[in-house]
């Protein structure tokens, strides 16, 4: 699996990073959100450097231009609750996708056999579409390899990409194995899992910090 790793160079989304990780800009919920937006943004547009693309032709008001335009639009698919900020961004680099939603939530918290079950699905049908698999935080792997699974119940995707902020070395491993043909877009790739599968150091529970914590 195609591994891109953009937060290894310096960029405006390295800087976004380090906001995200920032314990007190955290305080400010608008603004975590607004900056998983920002980094859905960049993520996309990356991506979207290597999709497919047909040559056209547009009339302007002096002439004909000839243009490079996407084959076809993308599946784009949140991994609730977290992922639904960070997709916004990849909504607003790709306005004419279509949009999907997958539950993937926790039910034991143990050091890398964490369980995840997914319990919603509403997506459109994937037979032979290029889909993005959207979650900020790649922990474990589990989350997505269960949604892809859920995923498939709509129809096999030709192309699979799968978009997140930060991910945990073993989630790259664990995603890598049973996803081979899956490209995988991170901004940062960090060493360390905690007893209860969070990525060390990266900036704690996303959808809490979005959202506001809930009560389990």
């Amino acid at each position: 699996m195609p591994v891109h790793v953009l937060g290894e160079h310096p960029s405006l989304l390295t800087q976004i990073l380090a906001e995200l990780r920032n314990q007190k800009l955290q305080k400010d919920r608008h603004r975590f959100r607004w900056n998983l937006k920002r980094a859905g943004f960049l993520l996309a547009y990356e991506i979207s450097r290597h999709l497919p693309y047909l040559q056209a032709e547009v009339t302007t008001p002096l002439g004909q231009a000839q243009v490079q335009v996407l084959a076809e639009p993308p599946v784009l698919v949140s991994i609730l609750r977290a992922g639904n900020p960070f997709m916004e961004g990849a909504m607003e680099a790709f306005d004419f996708a279509d949009v999907g939603f997958v539950a993937a939530r926790r039910t034991e918290l143990t050091n890398r056999e964490v369980q995840v079950e997914v319990d919603y699905l509403a997506v459109p049908p994937l037979e032979g579409r290029l889909v993005v698999l959207i979650d900020p935080m790649l922990a474990t792997g589990r989350s997505i390899l269960l949604s892809y699974e859920a995923l498939l119940l709509r129809g096999r995707p030709r192309q699979l990409y799968i978009m997140a902020l930060i991910a945990s070395e073993y989630g790259v491993s664990t995603v890598q194995k049973s996803l081979p043909h899956a490209h995988l877009y991170v901004g940062a790739v960090d060493k360390e899992l905690t007893a209860r599968a969070y990525i060390v150091p990266g900036l704690g529970d996303a959808g809490d910090l979005a959202y506001g914590p809930l009560h389990h």
